[in-house]
């Protein structure tokens, strides 16, 4: 059984939230690219199986952000908690191990406004920039930042950087953008 969170997370119907999580200690379960794949496709499966809108992601090694909207705002719970133990299984078979603790409660915002979203939106797809793991947001494969480069150009993404920088959540966007 869960133990339920304390505080509990109220979530509302059709709106949009930033979740994030990070692995249990820090630790990096998915410094492999072959197990960030698995755990995109964890996330996909489940967004379809809850009927949630998936609008920007991003894994990394210890941790990840997304940025989704909730028709009935209990799906989200049950999203999060089957995510959560769906990556655990997956991470405890792949080790042999049994019960090991990997993803470590989560953080949940709603989002109020325009400026909001967009900031939390480039924020997620810089998140891979600020942590080292590329020059670039388009050299990064387990983001959302690719698919909007090729559905939205990228003048668009440009765009969303200058109109809504997330300068004082990391350093300059202005300097990764190619």
């Amino acid at each position: 059984m869960f133990k339920k969170h304390r505080p509990p997370h109220i979530y509302h119907d059709n709106q949009i939230y930033f979740i994030t999580a990070n692995t249990f200690g820090w630790i990096k379960y998915f410094r492999r690219n072959s197990r960030k794949e698995l755990m995109k496709g964890i996330l996909l499966l489940l967004i379809n199986r809850y009927k949630l809108e998936l609008h920007a992601w991003v894994i990394l090694e210890n941790h990840y952000h997304l940025l989704i909207k909730v028709n009935s705002g209990i799906n989200l719970s049950y999203f999060i908690r089957k995510f959560h133990s769906d990556i655990a299984l997956l991470i405890n078979s792949l080790e042999r191990k049994k019960g090991q603790r990997i993803i470590y409660q989560y953080w949940d915002k709603c989002i109020e406004t325009d400026k909001e979203y967009w900031t939390r939106f480039n924020y997620i797809h810089h998140n891979p920039v600020k942590h080292g793991l590329v020059q670039y947001m388009n050299d990064y494969l387990y983001s959302s930042y690719r698919y909007y480069l090729s559905e939205k150009g990228n003048q668009w993404l440009s765009s969303c950087f200058e109109v809504y920088p997330i300068i004082g959540f990391t350093r300059d966007a202005k300097l990764v953008l190619r």
